[in-house]
């Protein structure tokens, strides 16, 4: 399990934020989002963050400007980011794509990305200095939907970190727009993946019906328990943890993926350390990407939200007192529910219902970008040497949240990061149960009882 430089402290000179355009005229329109896109979950800014090595072939060149000009012939393919979101009736979004612009900060640290250490890792030191709140441009109608920090380091390495308004896009739509600023970086004319809009493959059916459940949107008594002391960590799982854990699980579900068996086990490990009432409901939501579950699939270029939020439920008792398989099991069920049908239905439900925000009382949500591929981007300087999420517990709801990021440690394995926040004495019990598990010794549990001692 690896630990990160929090610790690390220095000082960031930005310049005024500015506005980029398209290099070009593009049209000046309205663009409905899809009925998924615009959903009350997603109606937020998520961080991503890039860090990049110096790279002696670059010499000379400046990574601030080679990415300003890149982002605005971006932007001539991806000019929607360049618009304004409006609601109209019913809480539906669009797009006024008035070429406005994304906004823009050119940066400088007095820092090398060796002082970052090995750990590079979510909660990274000074975050808020790396990308830049601009006071009134986080609101998610009538502002910039994307913002972009570019801060240079001493030792010729550069940060790019983003801040994306989730309505637009999700992980996989993200990545593709990065890798259109990469190719366009590095001299290519066009992206190799053309930009599909076509949100209308994701709107609700006239009339809507809901056809499947959706859990995940049930209305259920509670309230958000306001965490104090909250503690960010990130837990490291290389191919000897993951092999561990799939030894606590019968030899049936052992082909299960990595994601499923992560998530089977997080849900566990945290219901456990939160001490959850045996007797409530508690719940895990997988982000499942919905592209390949559509015949035909849904076209290669759509960088829309085309993702479900399946949740898996449980009796907090059970979930603690029995064998990690069983947690993998409703996993897995969760996974398998979303299908063609079930995403339609989920439009369906959007309109229906007013756009409602998932259920998050005692809920928490999972989200696999190990394969969205945000360290490939490469401005010309080589792929990044961390890309992802720039922390944990991002969301309408903040503190709800978790990513599987794709990660190397210093021995140079390859495996996955999982940054969690959690308050301290929680914190405390959900090492000792991820410790125990990772040894093969999971503590074992009594009917009724949940809590853990240290």
């Amino acid at each position: 399990m690896a630990t990160s430089s929090t610790s690390l402290v220095f000082k960031v000179q930005r310049h005024e934020p500015e506005l980029i355009a398209p290099a070009k005229p593009t049209p000046h329109e309205y663009k409905l989002l899809s009925d998924i896109d615009d959903q009350e979950g997603l109606r937020f800014q998520i961080p991503v963050i890039q860090f990049y090595k110096y790279n002696p072939s670059m010499q000379g060149k400046d990574p601030v400007r080679v990415i300003r000009e890149a982002l605005a012939q971006a932007l001539v393919f991806y000019y929607p980011f360049a618009g304004r979101l409006r609601e109209g009736a019913q809480r539906k979004l669009m797009v006024d794509c008035s070429g406005e612009g994304l906004m823009f900060i050119e940066a400088d640290a007095d820092v090398t990305l060796e002082q970052f250490g090995d750990a590079l890792q979510p909660p990274f030191p000074c975050l808020e200095e790396l990308l830049y709140d601009v006071p009134g441009s986080t609101g998610v109608l009538n502002c910039p939907v994307v913002l972009i920090q570019v801060t240079r380091l001493r030792c010729g390495g550069f940060i790019f970190a983003l801040r994306l308004n989730h309505t637009m896009s999700d992980a996989a739509g993200l990545a593709q727009f990065m890798s259109a600023v990469g190719e366009m970086a590095r001299g290519l004319l066009t992206p190799s993946i053309p930009p599909v809009w076509e949100r209308h493959l994701l709107g609700a059916r006239d009339p809507p019906r809901v056809t499947c459940k959706h859990r995940e949107y049930e209305e259920v008594e509670g309230t958000i328990v306001p965490y104090d002391d909250m503690v960010h960590r990130s837990f490291f799982f290389g191919p000897t943890e993951v092999s561990a854990l799939r030894k606590l699980v019968p030899e049936h579900l052992r082909k299960c993926s990595t994601f499923e068996l992560l998530t089977a086990c997080l849900w566990r490990c945290r219901t456990i350390a939160i001490q959850a009432n045996p007797e409530e409901e508690v719940r895990i939501i997988c982000i499942v990407n919905a592209r390949s579950r559509f015949n035909p699939p849904l076209p290669l270029g759509y960088y829309g939200n085309a993702f479900a939020f399946p949740v898996a439920v449980a009796q907090a008792g059970k979930l603690c007192q029995n064998p990690l398989e069983y947690s993998l099991e409703l996993v897995k069920q969760a996974k398998n529910d979303v299908t063609e049908e079930y995403m339609k239905s989920l439009a369906d439900l959007m309109v229906i219902k007013g756009r409602p925000h998932f259920t998050v009382i005692r809920s928490y949500l999972v989200s696999d970008v190990t394969h969205a591929g945000f360290d490939d981007a490469d401005f010309g300087w080589g792929k990044a040497v961390y890309g992802g999420p720039a922390k944990g517990g991002v969301g309408a709801i903040p503190g709800v949240a978790s990513f599987l990021i794709p990660f190397k440690n210093k021995k140079g394995e390859a495996g996955i990061v999982l940054p969690i926040t959690l308050p301290a004495r929680a914190m405390e019990i959900f090492v000792k149960e991820l410790d125990g598990m990772l040894k093969g010794k999971p503590i074992e549990r009594k009917p009724g009882f949940i809590s853990s001692s240290l």
